[in-house]
């Protein structure tokens, strides 16, 4: 699904207009994205949790170049889905 269907759908649920879901779902997207750059975590009841995971330094290989490289400590975005969801995508037929 895109984010154009997400609004689409959105938009013939409730009734409002698309132009009003697509600024709400933008305005959410990209608070949860600032949360995560300020490294806070997000949770919502119901779906799930967003945390940063820490990746440790690493070597690694280039291999059409044969030549190896240091890939730096970094963090990444980590979805953790609750209890309930995970059962209902279990479930789903």
């Amino acid at each position: 699904m895109t984010k154009i269907e997400l609004v689409k759908i959105v938009a013939e649920k409730t009734g409002i207009d698309q132009p009003t879901v697509l600024a709400c779902i933008e305005g959410t997207i990209n608070t949860l994205m600032e949360s995560l750059v300020n490294k806070e975590n997000v949770y919502i009841r119901g779906w799930g949790t967003w945390t940063l995971k820490h990746r440790a330094q690493k070597t690694a290989r280039n291999i059409s170049k044969n030549t190896t490289m240091v890939i730096k400590a970094h963090d990444i975005p980590y979805f953790k889905p609750c209890k309930d969801f995970m059962e209902s995508v279990a479930n789903a037929k």
